[in-house]
C-alpha cells in the first residue's frame, strides 16, 4: 500500500503538530504518530516555555543566559533567532486557544523562573504546560480536513532517491509499520519532516515516555545525515524516587519558587557547588546530587518546599502535588525524595536555521535536531521554544518550495518481507533492551571515564551486530525497530563522548575533569562514512 501527500510529518509532539497546522491550509499532510496522537514527551513537559514577555526582561538577557548555560558551544546566531521569535510563538499558541496561567489580580500571564534564567520569563499552564499545548494542538490537527492522521504507526526507514540508485539525492518518503496490523506501508511525499523527539530511553532511568527511542536520529543517520553533540545528554536533577513512580518528573519550577535540595540528614548542599545554589543550570545540579549520593551511599536526596504555604504549593503545582500524594508524599508538609534521570538529548541531526538536513527534502525539528541552540547544556524551558520556532522556520522554507522533490515520479518498491520468518525468540529482544539501557546508565551516565566508555563501545557493537542479524532474519515489530534505533544511537553517543577530551556542560569525565582552554570549543560531528575513524569525529566550528 502506498500513501501520497505533499508533506510527511513523522512525530506528533509540539514540533510536529505546530508545523502541520502551519502548512495544512495549502498542503496535504500525512502525520505519523507512534502511539496515540497526543502521546510523547511534550505531553509530560511540566515547566513551561521561556520567552521575553516581561517589561523588566530583554532579548539580550535571554540570549546571555542561554549562551552561559551552553558552556561555550551555543551558536549565537541560532540563539538570537530563537529568542527573537519567542514572543510571537507564544501569541500563536494563545491564538490556537492554549490557556496559560495568569495572575489572579492583574489578569496578565504569570511568569515563573527556572535554573539558569536571570529573570522570570517562563510562561506556563500551572505545572502541566506540555499537556495544555499537546491536547490543544492535537485537537486542532484532528479537526483539520487536510491532515490525515496515522496513529499507532512507527517509521521503519527513510526512502531516498540515492537508495533507489537515482540522482540527485532527495528524500522521497518512508517505510512505515502499522502497529495494529504489523504491515509495512510506503508513504510518499515531496517533503519529509522528522519531529520524533530525543533518545533518553537509551538510559535505564529516564523522565521520558517509552516513545523516546531516538528513531529520527537513527533513520537520518542510516540515510546519510551527519549528527552532532550526542555526548550531551541532560539528566534532570529531580525525578520522584519511588519504585512505582516510573521516574515522575518534579518540575524545575519547584526550585524556581524556593524549593531547597537537602541531604538525608536535612542539611542543604547546593551552595557548596555553585553560588546560584538550587537555581544553577541542570548539569551542575545533577552532578552535585550524583556526587552527594555516591559520597554518602544514599539512594536519593530530598526536595523541600514545605516552608511555603499549602495554598501556594497546591495552586502553583497542583499536578505534582496530586501525583506525589498518590505515592504517599505530601509536599506541603515534608520533603520529597528525588534522583536525577535522563531527560533531554541536546545533540541530534545537523540542520540549518530552517530545519534543512544534509539530504534535500528532509527536515528535522525539535529535540531530534541539532540546531546549535543548546550547546553543551540546554537551559530550562528552551526546548518547547525551540520546537515552536523551528517548526515555524521549517514551515516557511517548505512553503517557499526551494527543495521540492519529485516523489510522484519515482517508483518506490513495496516492503519485501518474503525472506523473513516469524521469530520464536522474542526473549532476545527483551534481554537486549535491558542490557543496552543498563550499560548506558552504568558507563555513559552523569560521570564518565575512558575505561567505562571503552566498555560501552564494545558492548554496543556486539548488540548492534546481534540486532542487525535478528532484523534481517525475522518479521519486524515495534519493539525490534525501537531497539535497533536505540542501539545505533547508543553507539553514536558513546563515540561522541570518547571524542571529547575535556569536561564541558553535560559531558563530565574523570579523565579530563576541566574544559580544554587551549583551543576554541568545538562541536563533535559524526559522519556516516568512516565514522569510527577518530579523525572524523571532531570538526571545528559549526557544520
Amino acid at each position: 500500500m502506498q500513501i501520497q501527500s505533499d508533506i510527511l510529518v513523522i512525530g506528533s509532539g509540539a514540533a510536529g503538530l505546530s508545523l502541520a497546522l502551519r502548512l495544512a491550509d495549502t498542503n496535504s499532510i500525512s502525520l505519523i504518530s507512534k502511539e496515540s496522537l497526543q502521546e510523547g514527551s511534550t505531553l509530560y513537559a511540566q515547566g513551561g516555555i521561556a520567552a521575553v514577555l516581561a517589561s523588566d526582561d530583554s532579548i539580550e538577557s535571554h540570549i546571555a543566559d542561554t549562551i552561559n548555560a551552553g558552556a561555550g558551544l551555543c551558536d549565537p546566531e541560532i540563539v538570537r533567532l530563537t529568542v527573537e521569535h519567542g514572543a510571537e510563538n507564544i501569541h500563536w499558541l494563545l491564538a490556537q486557544g492554549v490557556n496559560f496561567t495568569t495572575e489572579k489580580k492583574q489578569g496578565k500571564l504569570h511568569l515563573t523562573r527556572e535554573g539558569g534564567h536571570s529573570h522570570r520569563r517562563v510562561i506556563h499552564a500551572t505545572d502541566a504546560t506540555g499537556q495544555a499545548i499537546e491536547l490543544n494542538l492535537s485537537q486542532r490537527v484532528r479537526e483539520h480536513p487536510h491532515i490525515a492522521i496515522y496513529e499507532n504507526h512507527i517509521a521503519v526507514d527513510l526512502v531516498t532517491s540515492r537508495k533507489l540508485g537515482l540522482t540527485p539525492n532527495h528524500c522521497v518518503g518512508a517505510y512505515v509499520l502499522d502497529r495494529d496490523t504489523n504491515e509495512v506501508q510506503v508513504f510518499r511525499a515531496r517533503h519529509v519532516v522528522l519531529a520524533t523527539g530525543g533518545a533518553s530511553k537509551v538510559y535505564l532511568y529516564t523522565s521520558n515516555p517509552d516513545t523516546s527511542t531516538g528513531d529520527g536520529i537513527a533513520m537520518a543517520w542510516r540515510a546519510g545525515c551527519r549528527v552532532a553533540n550526542l555526548e550531551f545528554n541532560q539528566f534532570h536533577p529531580t525525578c520522584l524516587y519511588h519504585p512505582k513512580a516510573k521516574s515522575f518528573l518534579i518540575t524545575e519550577a519547584v526550585r524556581g519558587e524556593g524549593g531547597r535540595l537537602l541531604l538525608p540528614d536535612g542539611s542543604s548542599f547546593m551552595a557548596r557547588f555553585d553560588p546560584r545554589a538550587e537555581l544553577a543550570p541542570r548539569d551542575i545540579v545533577a552532578r552535585a546530587i550524583d556526587h552527594e549520593m555516591k559520597r554518602l551511599g544514599a539512594e536519593c536526596v530530598y526536595l523541600d518546599i514545605s516552608h511555603k504555604s499549602a495554598k501556594f504549593i497546591t495552586r502553583h503545582f497542583p499536578n505534582v502535588y496530586r501525583r506525589c500524594l498518590e505515592f504517599g508524599f505530601d509536599m506541603t508538609k515534608e520533603p520529597i525524595p528525588v534522583v536525577p534521570a535522563a531527560h533531554y538529548t541536546c545533540g541530534g541531526i545537523i540542520t540549518d536555521q530552517r530545519g534543512h538536513t544534509d539530504i534535500p527534502g528532509l527536515y528535522a525539528i525539535g529535540e531530534t535536531a541539532f540546531t546549535g541552540l543548546h550547546g553543551a547544556n540546554r537551559m530550562a524551558s528552551n526546548s518547547l521554544l525551540e520546537c515552536l520556532v523551528f517548526a515555524q522556520s521549517a514551515s516557511q522554507a517548505i512553503l517557499e518550495g526551494a527543495d521540492v522533490g519529485s516523489a510522484a515520479d519515482i517508483a518506490i518498491p513495496e516492503w519485501d518481507a518474503s525472506k523473513v520468518t516469524d521469530s520464536d525468540e522474542e526473549v532476545v529482544v527483551s534481554h537486549n533492551w535491558d542490557e543496552l539501557r543498563r550499560f548506558m546508565w552504568d558507563y555513559v551516565g552523569i560521570v564518565r571515564t575512558n575505561k567505562r566508555l571503552q566498555r560501552a563501545t564494545h558492548r554496543a557493537q556486539l548488540l548492534m551486530d546481534e540486532i542487525e542479524q535478528y532484523y534481517g532474519d525475522f518479521t519486524i515489530n515495534s519493539d525490534l525497530l525501537e531497539l535497533r534505533n536505540l542501539a545505533l544511537v547508543a553507539d553514536l553517543i558513546v563515540r561522541s563522548a570518547m571524542a571529547r577530551k575535556e569536561s564541558r556542560g553535560l559531558h563530565y569525565t574523570l579523565d579530563y575533569p576541566q574544559p580544554d582552554t587551549r583551543h576554541a570549543p568545538v562541536n563533535t560531528i559524526l559522519t556516516p562514512v568512516n565514522y569510527r575513524d577518530e579523525d572524523q569525529w571532531v570538526a571545528s566550528g559549526r557544520p
